[in-house]
């Protein structure tokens, strides 16, 4: 249960102007923007970071990326991030098998070495304290160029912030990998309920 009320139909210009967006976007409202909607500085804020990201951040290989996020969102634990990540790796062209193993990527053959590291600094960038190793990251800069690295952190910060945002307001998952031809591994889902 969310710590806040849920405003399904907020109040407020910038409220009402992000409830279409989310629904247009989402194909439904999201508790994290109706958790947001109680003050317009933080929604305003979360929009302008996502609109960017969306649009601006274009280097990190797309699969890449949804590793790096999926893998951030389950080390934080956070059942709506992963939740929604399962359903866009779905609905992405991420391989449903990698989709489905992210949480075992360690002993998973499905990975090659490019993932595994930015699957490795996802999860150590998450880690508190965050210890990024000068070995690590010159294993991440093998892979991917300066600007690619750059935004494989940003990413990774992002979805610091959305998932612990979600968790610290109590958003669970709203059933998006209901809607996936291939459900979600029963143990994914019980690791972060």
């Amino acid at each position: 249960m969310a710590h806040v009320p849920l405003q399904e139909n907020p109040p407020g210009l910038v409220a009402r102007l992000a409830t279409r967006y989310t629904k247009r976007r989402f194909g439904q409202m999201v508790e994290p923007m109706e958790a947001a909607a109680h003050h317009a500085g933080v929604l305003v804020a979360m929009g302008s970071l996502e609109t960017a990201a969306q649009f601006g951040w274009k280097k990190l290989d797309p699969t890449l990326r949804w590793l790096a996020v999926q893998a951030t969102g389950m080390q934080i634990g956070c059942s709506w991030c992963v939740d929604y990540g399962y359903f866009e790796g779905m609905h992405r062209g991420v391989d449903p098998a990698k989709v489905r193993d992210v949480g075992a990527w360690r002993t998973s053959a499905l990975y090659d070495e490019r993932e595994r590291v930015v699957l490795e600094y996802a999860e150590t960038a998450t880690a508190c304290p965050s210890e990024v190793s000068d070995e690590l990251a010159a294993r991440v800069r093998a892979h991917l160029s300066d600007a690619e690295f750059v935004e494989l952190a940003a990413w990774v910060a992002l979805e610091n912030f959305r998932s612990r945002f979600n968790a610290g307001l109590g958003l669970r998952s709203q059933g998006f990998s209901d809607n996936c031809e291939i459900p979600m591994r029963a143990v994914g889902t019980d690791a972060v309920a």
